[in-house]
């Protein structure tokens, strides 16, 4: 197995074109070989500020909508809720064990911000998938080191793939 991206358009805003999935995929690759993650599985969902507001509402306590949201599945942490599977035989696999998690992007956050930024909307979504992905595998910018160390992660990545600023 190898790392990969399973992605819906739950917006109907816009459709997203399959260019910025080719450069999506290719984000998830260079970001999980520069952090030695060899296999596992990212889901991906592109929303709107309303679908996004109800979920940061419902698992973040925050009341109002945000860019982009990160659910990991293979934490560790005292807040998270245990998932318990049972395998039915020895020969089935455990469906969720690669699993690394599901990023929401908000893609009328995401325009708004591309033209604060001054960037192209295809680089705000690149940037705030990256940044969802260090999420998953245990990344937080709860102080101002982490924060630039997510930051320098980031843009790496997205230089890497052609998406500076």
């Amino acid at each position: 197995m190898s790392i990969q991206l399973d992605w819906s358009n739950e917006q109907q805003k816009m459709e997203i074109p399959d260019s910025w999935i080719v450069k999506l995929e290719q984000l998830l690759q260079l970001a999980a070989e520069a952090e030695g993650v060899t296999e596992g599985e990212v889901s991906l969902t592109f929303t709107d500020d309303e679908e996004i507001h109800q979920l940061n509402r419902e698992y973040r306590g925050i009341d109002r909508p945000t860019d982009v949201l990160s659910f990991a599945m293979q934490e560790d942490g005292t807040e998270e809720l245990d998932i318990i599977f049972e395998v039915e035989s020895e020969n089935e696999s455990d469906p969720i064990s690669g699993m690394l998690g599901d990023i929401i992007i908000s893609v009328e956050t995401a325009a708004a911000q591309s033209e604060e930024y001054g960037h192209s909307l295809e680089r705000e979504i690149g940037f705030l998938f990256v940044h969802g992905f260090l999420h998953l595998i245990g990344y937080d910018h709860q102080d101002d080191a982490a924060e630039a160390e997510m930051t320098a992660k980031q843009e790496a990545i997205l230089q890497q793939a052609g998406l500076s600023r």
